[in-house]
This record gives C-alpha cells, sequence and structure tokens, in this order.
C-alpha cells in the first residue's frame, strides 16, 4: 500500500482520491480473482500503524449492530405514530406500512451492502456518486456527490438531529414539570427545551470527539437500554391482547388512505423512524472485517427493529384509541400512564435512553461523511483533519454543534423557517414543527435512495469486471428505485406542499458553491490561515491518503 506523503510546507494539502486518481480507488478494491487476500489487504487498513493518521478500524459486529438498531429505534416510533397512523386512516393499513418500510429498508441496505464491499470506503451515498458518476463528464459528473453532501451535512443531518433532541427535551422534562405541579407558559417551555436539547447535543459531542471507543460503548449500553424499554412496552401490550383488548384492532382497514400521495406522506414518517439503516456505510473505513461485518450486522439489525416497531404499534392500539394515538404528542408516556400506573415514570426514562443513543449514532455517522467530503477536495481542508492522538473528525462534529448554536439563538419560535443549517443539529430545532421537520427529511433522503439504487445499476456495467464479495439479484435494486421514485413524485403530483419546493431549491442553491468552489477549485482568500488556525486549535491534521 501507497502512502501520499503531504508536503511538508503544504499542511492543508487535498486529498482527492476518487476521480483524480484512479490508482488510489484500485488500492481497495478487491482483486478480481483473489477476495481472501484483498479482504485481508483491507482488513489491515488502519490498524498496521498506531501513528498512521487514518480512522482506525474499532467497530465490531456487535457496535455494528448496536449503530444500527440504536440509530434507527430513536424517537421515530413516538414521535411519528401518530402522524403514519393519521395519514394512513386505519389501523390495518398503519401496521402494513410499519412493515413495508422495514421491508423497504431491508431491500435498500442489501443493496447497499453490495455497493459498500464493492467500494470499501467511508462515506457512504456521497463516495457512491463519485465512484460511479465522478469520471462520466468533468462538469456533470461529481455533481450528484456534491449536492448529497450539500443536503447531508446542511440539511438532513441537521434536521435529524434537532428532531432527536427535541423529543429528549419533552421527554425528559415532562414528568419532572408533572411532579412537582408545574406548567411554564409557551416562551419558559421553549428556553426549557431548547436548552435542555443543546445540553444534550453538547455532551454527546464531546463523547464522540475524546474517542471513537467510548462513543461505541455509549450506543451498546443505551441500545441495550432502549431494547429494555420496548420489551416493557410490547410486553404489556400482548399481556392486554391476550385478555382480550382487540377493539382498535377489529376497526382493521376501515378508512384506509386511499391516493398515493396521503400513502407517501405517511410512508415519510416510517422512513423517519427507520433512518440509520445505512449508517454502516458511512463508517466503513472503521469497521472490523467489513466484507463480514456489514452485511451480518444489517441482516441482524432490520428484521429485528421492524418486529420491534409492528409489536409496539400493536401495544399502543390495545390500549389507546386511534383518536388518542394521533392527537398525543407523547404516546408511549400516555400508554405508560394507562398500563403501568406507578411505574410508568420507566417510559420516559426510556425514550430519554432511547433518544441518546440514536443521537449519538446519528452524530457519529454525520461527522464521518463531511470528513471524507473534505478528504475528497469538496469542502473545506480542515473539516477531512483528524485528532493527532484520538483519531477521531473533530472539526465536522464541532461544526455541526457550533451552527446549531447560532441558529438556537436568532431564530424565534413562531417562524416557520426552511431549516438550512444545523452545525447543525440545534439550527433545526427551532422551526419546532416536527412533521414538517420529517416531511423535510423524507422527501430530500427518498430522492438519494432512488440515486444510489441507480448508481449501483450503472456500476454493474462500468465496474463489470470486478470482484463483488456480495451480489443481490438486480430486481432488488430496481424495486427500491421504483419505490423511491414513487415517493418523490407522488406527494407533489396529489398534495403539492411548500416545503417539497424549498427542499428542491435548496438542493439547487448547492450548485452556487458547486462550480466557483469545486468545478473551478477557487479558494476564498486566507482560507489556508484559518485552516492552519484550526490544525493548532483542535489539534488536528491532515489523513493519510488511502
Amino acid at each position: 500500500m501507497t502512502l501520499n506523503r503531504v508536503p511538508e510546507n503544504d499542511s492543508i494539502a487535498r486529498q482527492r482520491s476518487s476521480h483524480d486518481d484512479t490508482n488510489k480507488t484500485s488500492q481497495l478494491a478487491l482483486a478480481k480473482h483473489d477476495g481472501n487476500s484483498s479482504t485481508k489487504s483491507v482488513n489491515s487498513m488502519g490498524d498496521s500503524d498506531n501513528d498512521d493518521m487514518r480512522l482506525k478500524r474499532q467497530v465490531g459486529l456487535f457496535s455494528g449492530v448496536t449503530l444500527i438498531v440504536g440509530t434507527m429505534i430513536g424517537s421515530g416510533i413516538f414521535v411519528s405514530a401518530g402522524s403514519l397512523l393519521a395519514n394512513a386512516g386505519s389501523p390495518g393499513l398503519c401496521l402494513v406500512l410499519w412493515a413495508a418500510c422495514g421491508l423497504y429498508s431491508l431491500l435498500g441496505a442489501l443493496s447497499y451492502c453490495e455497493i459498500g464491499t464493492l467500494i470499501p470506503k467511508s462515506g457512504g451515498e456521497y463516495i457512491y456518486f463519485l465512484e460511479a458518476f465522478g469520471k462520466m463528464h468533468k462538469f456533470f459528473g461529481p455533481i450528484l456527490a456534491f449536492i448529497f453532501a450539500w443536503v447531508t451535512v446542511f440539511l438532513i443531518n441537521p434536521s435529524s438531529v434537532a428532531i432527536l433532541s427535541l423529543s429528549f427535551a419533552k421527554y425528559f422534562i415532562s414528568p419532572i414539570l408533572t411532579a412537582i405541579h408545574f406548567c411554564p407558559d409557551v416562551y419558559l417551555s421553549y428556553v426549557i427545551d431548547r436548552l435542555l436539547a443543546t445540553i444534550c447535543i453538547g455532551l454527546i459531542t464531546f463523547v464522540n470527539c475524546y474517542s471513537v471507543s467510548a462513543a461505541t460503548r455509549v450506543q451498546n449500553i443505551f441500545t441495550v437500554g432502549k431494547l429494555t424499554a420496548i420489551a416493557i412496552i410490547i410486553g404489556g401490550g400482548l399481556y392486554y391482547l391476550g385478555l382480550g383488548y382487540t377493539e382498535n384492532l377489529e376497526i382493521g382497514f376501515e378508512g384506509s388512505a386511499s391516493s398515493f400521495g396521503q400513502i407517501a406522506t405517511a410512508f415519510y414518517g416510517g422512513l423517519w423512524a427507520y433512518s440509520g439503516w445505512n449508517n454502516l456505510n458511512f463508517i466503513t473505513e472503521e469497521l472490523k472485517d467489513p466484507y463480514r461485518n456489514l452485511p451480518l450486522a444489517i441482516i441482524i439489525a432490520i428484521p429485528l427493529t421492524t418486529i420491534c416497531y409492528v409489536l409496539i404499534n400493536v401495544s399502543y392500539l390495545t390500549v389507546l384509541t386511534p383518536e388518542q394515538i394521533i392527537s398525543s404528542d407523547v404516546v408511549a408516556v400516555d400508554w405508560g400512564n394507562a398500563v403501568l400506573g406507578s411505574a410508568s415514570f420507566l417510559i420516559p426514562l426510556g425514550v430519554v435512553v432511547s433518544v441518546i443513543g440514536t443521537t449519538n449514532g446519528t452524530l457519529f455517522a454525520a461527522g464521518r461523511v463531511s470528513h471524507v467530503v473534505g478528504r475528497e477536495g469538496q469542502s473545506p481542508d480542515f473539516l477531512s483533519y483528524i485528532h493527532i492522538e484520538k483519531k477521531t473528525p473533530v472539526a465536522p462534529t464541532l461544526l455541526t454543534v457550533n451552527m446549531s448554536i447560532i441558529q438556537l439563538l436568532t431564530i424565534q419560535t413562531e417562524r416557520r423557517l426552511f431549516p438550512i443549517k444545523s452545525l447543525l443539529g440545534m439550527l433545526m430545532i427551532i422551526p419546532g414543527d416536527i412533521g414538517t421537520l420529517i416531511d423535510f427529511f423524507g422527501f430530500a433522503i427518498s430522492i438519494f435512495y432512488c440515486a444510489a439504487m441507480v448508481a449501483l445499476v450503472v456500476m454493474r456495467f462500468t465496474k463489470k469486471d470486478e470482484h463483488r464479495p456480495i451480489k443481490v439479484p438486480i430486481i432488488i435494486p430496481i424495486i427500491v428505485m421504483v419505490v423511491s421514485a414513487i415517493l418523490v413524485v407522488a406527494p407533489i403530483v396529489a398534495a403539492p406542499q411548500v416545503q417539497y419546493f424549498y427542499v428542491l431549491l435548496f438542493i439547487l442553491a448547492g450548485l452556487i458553491f458547486y462550480v466557483p468552489f469545486v468545478y473551478y477549485k477557487k479558494r476564498v482568500p486566507g482560507m489556508d490561515s484559518f485552516n492552519i488556525l484550526m490544525q493548532k486549535l483542535l489539534l488536528v491534521a491532515p489523513t493519510t491518503s488511502h
């Protein structure tokens, strides 16, 4: 393996590896005829030298499973359960959609296994788009990868962290205020929620900057905690089901939504709840034995999550009416009050544990995306640097947090602004409309899921001779591609809303930065000095090129 040396007089040298240097890609690819030797080579990367400036392979199978499960099971099952039921129109269709979202996620994840083992690099869709389309055209080839990075860094990840942190604040403070019989006014409630959300993000940021192993330990512990809380809900629901509480379930499919637009909108709530199934693809370079652990973690995690989601909703429906679920902001807490009595405090505690774990997993993966984008030369250089001792992407993580704080302090509660940036999570806390943020997320992410499947099909032809440890039937990515396209088009045609226009406008706005800074490679005056300043302040340095 050849290492590119960073010039001594240029600490901000860029490392554009995917579309500027074909040989570097081949260093990571598997040999065409000998997968074993290549697997050993890839597994040894990141472990050969403790002084090597690269992200280390520290994530094993168990941590991989907890990263997927712990990221997927967060606030979605608690926040979007009522939203999905409202859009579905009936308990029967609601349960079918929860299962369908799980199947969609599993098929998508299997397709990502093929791409992730073909291109064993971190960065997820960003690096896949760059590999699939980057060399096709000098101008248009890298655009999709840049647009994905633009939307992910400034929209998807911020909105995810914002929703999660708001959910944490709501579930954490609600039982405390109830216990002390205190009902704050709207302004005070706003301040308390934002303050708690900020504290949550700040603590998780510290853990992720401090150590990869610390972040994975936190993920493991909180995932076990959230599965315990879920077991309590499922167990209670099955108990009541055995007692004959089936009235709400007997409604079946009566009143089900019939329009594609409404069903697609309901699907968005499910996509939010299942988001995170592709997180391991963002950290492939830190995953031990990725050719084994990537598919195995997915096969374990996604069916487990799907079963939990369906049974949790069955449990809700055995105790609460559909109207109560739809109108409730804290469905799990209402269920706990009705079933557990004096032990009902366990539910908000479990939700808090669940949301913290999901926020940790989301922030863990989000930092890697910004890191890889910087490494490929499509964002400021300092974002590609890692801590010289901890080997963590400190700068991207802190960027997300700092921008969020600025947004928190400058936007008023009543303003329904389109989320622009959350350096990232706290930026998105301000709009406060969780339903709208979920629609933002579902619409935007469906576009890129569809594009990823197109990339897989394209690479079946452009990289047809490359060795593939995993090769899924072509019908699987085609199904995911078609479903994703429907999820993008159907809501616009059936029930157009202004937020969909905002998402498209935000995507196009990325071209304003792409043309001068990526295509023409212009540099902002003073950026070199700023990169050096960041190196000194954060104790970070450029990574060794792969």
